[in-house]
């Protein structure tokens, strides 16, 4: 068990590198606002401004931060990523292995199966919930408000003059930073839709994946014991097991990237003493996410998280 957490944070350190950009440009992209001509309403409070920007699509996103800030912009937030991403996934593996056999355990118990019995896929799909919410709380919510705080910056990375006006530099200097200005508690803006997405994500990749092999791998034995050969030591191939996996990843992003959009929003914003925030709350988020942008807007970014 300590060898999968192990190796699933290692493995997911090296992946992150690649998703880092897509990461940028999912944040980016969620940022640009689809207006309305303007109207003779009030102004709205001052901690309710937002910058109004032409939706580019995603790869329109990612042109304008490549020639505006450099090719490296992509890759900001990255040692957020990093920090957070090696005990993130090793949280996942370990507290899902955890949960499974606990979870098998009374599941079996209850229904009188034997003690090594494969794993329902309701157990799985509660485990895979469960190991979502520990990393949720544990490491996934600091991690993504300083990343998203480091992702949101525009600058140039190509003129040093812009560099020395950073305000939030490296995960670290981030984290104390929100702390000291905001208090503790800024750390975990955004805790619940954050819990939610990564206990759906997880249960949904989990149950899918599983689901998914057990039916290809019933389909290779069955053509192998019509071909004549053994089916027992049937296993899948490589590329079967990445398509599998690809497609099960897939799955969490497409059903909650509602909850995707209102983590970014709330944790993005800077709490100033005095000023009722724009986005308090889940529910009270996703309706003036929706009045204000439109329901589509609640899946900005689908497209380079689903490429990530």
């Amino acid at each position: 068990r300590a060898g999968g957490g192990r190796g699933g944070g290692g493995g997911g350190g090296h992946a992150q590198v690649r998703r880092a950009a897509f990461s940028t440009l999912s944040l980016r992209y969620r940022r640009s606002v689809s207006t309305t001509p303007p109207t003779a309403s009030p102004a709205p409070p001052a901690s309710h401004v937002q910058t109004v920007v032409a939706p580019l699509g995603p790869f329109g996103t990612a042109r304008r931060i490549v020639q505006r800030e450099g090719p490296m912009a992509l890759y900001k937030g990255l040692t957020a990523v990093y920090t957070g991403i090696v005990p993130k996934m090793a949280i996942r593996f370990v507290s899902f292995e955890y949960y499974r056999d606990k979870l098998s355990g009374f599941y079996n118990s209850y229904n009188a199966l034997p003690p090594h019995s494969p794993p329902a896929p309701s157990v799985t799909f509660l485990a895979g919930l469960a190991s979502g919410l520990t990393e949720a709380v544990a490491i996934v919510t600091p991690a993504e408000v300083c990343k998203i705080r480091m992702q949101s910056q525009y600058h140039s990375l190509m003129d040093p003059s812009q560099m020395t006006h950073v305000k939030y530099r490296n995960v670290a200097q981030t984290a104390v930073l929100v702390v000291r200005e905001e208090g503790p508690g800024a750390l975990y803006k955004g805790v619940v839709p954050t819990m939610l997405r990564q206990g759906c994500n997880q249960a949904v990749n989990f149950t899918a994946y599983n689901l998914f092999k057990r039916q290809l791998l019933t389909y290779k034995r069955r053509r192998a014991e019509e071909a004549g050969r053994s089916g027992a030591d049937v296993s899948l191939d490589h590329w079967q097991s990445l398509v599998l996996g690809g497609i099960s990843g897939g799955m969490g992003p497409l059903v909650n990237n509602p909850l995707d959009v209102v983590k970014t929003r709330m944790q993005r914003q800077v709490v100033v003493p005095g000023r009722e925030p724009k986005y308090r709350g889940l529910v009270q988020s996703c309706v003036v996410i929706a009045r204000e942008e439109g329901t589509r807007a609640l899946w900005k970014g689908i497209t380079p998280r689903l490429m990530r």
